[in-house]
């Protein structure tokens, strides 16, 4: 199964229409679930909602980790909370990172960070549909070579995870 998760805050047309794209040529739609904020959501311009694979406005948090856990591969915006995520749960992880210049983000510090995370095994980046379509139809499948769950120090993960995840509830 592939998770695509945007976060709350934004949307992100480009990335849900770009995987939308992917699908309705692959036919493998019914592979998908996405967390898409409604329109509007955070102040946001978006209005996208895919047509060949499922979306779902909001994902309690309790939903939105099982969803995590079952993904094969975890599509995103490069948001810090999924990327920590991710590697926590040794998944593969496809970012493309929000910019600021079409108008996703108020800065540029989403490609600072792909770039950065990039090189992680596990991680890849895709800056366009194009790549993001060249990331999915990749022959072997996508790998993650170990997360930080791997080496990480659970109480110093849970402190990264509580200074940059909103608090809930």
């Amino acid at each position: 199964m592939i998770f695509l998760t945007l976060g709350t805050q934004l949307p992100f047309d480009r990335l849900v229409e770009a995987l939308d794209a992917w699908c309705a040529k692959t036919g493998r739609g019914a592979e998908v679930i996405a967390q898409v904020p409604d329109p509007g959501t955070g102040g946001g311009r978006g209005g996208y909602r895919p047509e060949h694979f499922t979306s779902i406005p909001h994902l309690a948090p309790a939903e939105h980790k099982a969803r995590f856990a079952e993904a094969d591969v975890v599509v995103s915006h490069a948001g810090m909370g999924t990327i920590i995520t991710a590697l926590s749960l040794a998944k593969p992880l496809i970012v493309m990172p929000r910019r600021a210049d079409m108008g996703e983000h108020r800065n540029d510090h989403q490609l600072a960070t792909a770039r950065h995370f990039g090189t992680r095994p596990g991680v890849f980046v895709a800056d366009t549909a194009v790549e993001l379509a060249r990331v999915l139809d990749r022959p072997a499948p996508l790998r993650s070579a170990g997360g930080l769950g791997d080496f990480a120090d659970p109480a110093l993960l849970e402190a990264v995870r509580a200074a940059i995840l909103p608090k809930t509830g």
